[in-house]
């Protein structure tokens, strides 16, 4: 790992925690006129813009901060020492997942409360997701279990339709993308048709070896039938969370290692090509502790030609393995594609320290981007058809059609906010046990340095060549500067 504690394993009821007490302090929060500030402002020379999310304080601007020379200076507190020369990955963005209920809830919202929202979500000055999921078919969070050609088989896929889609799935990304161009989309299934597995239905199972050509085709045709409506899709995950099957309690497919890489080198890949369908593959969808199963995959040089890169959860495992991935083939690209709140968690609204943590062992651990799971929920995690209790990155009251803000939604704007696409993490090191922290330089030339302090508040110094600069952070608070 590069700096920072390595995270414990999580499960993932560990890592998804909120509730009816969290939405009261969402509440609140929103009483408080808390959202992102629409300025992000532009540090003169030396100084450096702070800006804090605490117990009291919601993405605020803080007292500047400025560099100073070193020499002759009296410091106190713990030392971050900066090497902007010694540069990482390229950050692709940050976002969260078009869960077909997510859009479905955003559906029955006013026109104008929606557009209000995508505004707050997607446009590149508020908080600025960029870097979003769908699902291809159900998920556990939709309003029924659907594929686009269920029914007997039918492998040349004559009755293949995204009818459900058009309703209210297909609206939403296109008004996201409206709002913001730069919109990176992927895709994931749960589950293939029912028909092309081994139980004959949706709800867990695994796949039929014998219908990877026609799934291979089902894929280039869902491809096909989203950008016709206008929304093109930039990559897939061959499956969502291959190494399970949810024991039959959801949609979902179990993918043997060697499944993968044979559906992905000899079918997926060959058709993308093919048809010179741009979409990149995104193996294993899965979580931390699979870092050998993805080593493995990746070694096999067929499937390399056709998928370089590894999605992510952090359900399991720690964020370190990422980096023996990357140690093994330098080449590949990493991506972490899932995680959310959980509506039985008391501090739903304010764990964004959990979640600065979480974002920056990802990033210092070679990912491009980070992608959080449900847009929108309401205020029981609904709609469900699994059996997990997940919350949203907001809230959408079911009566009231108010919208509250979850701790992870402050965290995201700690990062998205102000890194920007085609940034690049360079070296930061320094400070031992909970406080973690990444840097990164915009493709303009400006720093930004987000700090997490999941414990009491501390001084800490920044040191960058011959310059220092002091700074306090706040108890359980994320902090992000800003330099040029």
């Amino acid at each position: 790992m590069l700096g920072g504690k390595m995270p414990t394993q999580r499960t993932r009821r560990d890592f998804l925690k909120f509730s009816a007490a969290g939405l009261a302090a969402s509440a609140a929060t929103e009483a408080l006129g808390a959202r992102p500030s629409r300025n992000t402002g532009n540090p003169g020379p030396g100084e450096i813009t702070v800006r804090v999310t605490d117990e009291i304080r919601r993405f605020e601007v803080a007292p500047a901060s400025a560099w100073r020379p070193s020499s002759g200076r009296k410091l106190s507190g713990a030392i971050i020492t900066l090497n902007p020369e010694n540069k990482f990955q390229e950050i692709l963005g940050f976002g969260a997942a078009f869960t077909d209920a997510s859009c479905y809830l955003v559906s029955q919202l006013s026109e104008d409360s929606r557009q209000q929202l995508f505004h707050e979500l997607f446009h590149p000055s508020e908080l600025g997701l960029n870097v979003c999921r769908t699902c291809i078919g159900a998920s556990d969070y939709s309003t029924e279990v659907y594929s686009f050609d269920e029914g007997e088989p039918d492998p040349d896929l004559k009755r293949f339709s995204i009818d459900h889609d058009r309703g209210y799935l297909l609206p939403a990304l296109r008004q996201a993308r409206k709002v913001n161009p730069e919109l990176f989309l992927f895709s994931s299934p749960w589950s293939p048709p029912g028909w092309m597995k081994a139980n004959g239905s949706m709800l867990g199972g695994s796949m039929r070896k014998k219908y990877f050509g026609a799934y291979a085709q089902y894929f280039v045709k869902f491809l096909q039938a989203y950008a016709a409506e206008g929304v093109a899709i930039q990559a897939v995950t061959s499956q969502n969370e291959v190494d399970t099957d949810q024991d039959g309690r959801m949609p979902a497919c179990l993918w043997g290692q060697e499944y993968e890489i044979e559906f992905v080198k000899k079918h997926l890949g060959p058709v993308l090509r093919a048809g010179n369908i741009p979409t990149k593959i995104w193996l294993l969808d899965h979580n931390y502790n699979l870092w050998g199963r993805a080593i493995c995959e990746l070694d096999d040089p067929g499937l390399r030609q056709y998928a370089n890169a590894v999605a992510w959860h952090g359900y399991a495992g720690s964020a370190e393995m990422m980096s023996r991935v990357q140690d093994a083939h330098p080449e590949a690209a990493m991506f972490w594609t899932e995680g959310g709140p959980d509506f039985t968690s008391p501090d739903y609204a304010t764990d964004w320290a959990k979640w600065g943590r979480t974002f920056t062992e990802a990033l210092r651990n070679w990912c491009r981007s980070i992608t959080g799971w449900n847009l929108a929920l309401d205020e029981h995690g609904r709609p469900n058809i699994g059996p997990f209790s997940c919350g949203g990155l907001v809230t959408i009251h079911s009566q009231t059609k108010e919208i509250t803000r979850s701790g992870q939604y402050w965290a995201f704007a700690h990062f998205s906010r102000l890194i920007s696409r085609g940034a690049h993490r360079f070296d930061s090191q320094g400070i031992e046990g909970d406080v973690v922290h990444i840097a990164c330089e915009n493709p303009d030339g400006q720093s930004i340095m987000v700090i997490t302090n999941p414990a009491t508040a501390r001084r800490v110094v920044l040191r960058m060549g011959a310059l220092v600069a002091e700074l306090t952070l706040a108890s359980n608070s994320v902090t992000t500067l800003a330099w040029r």
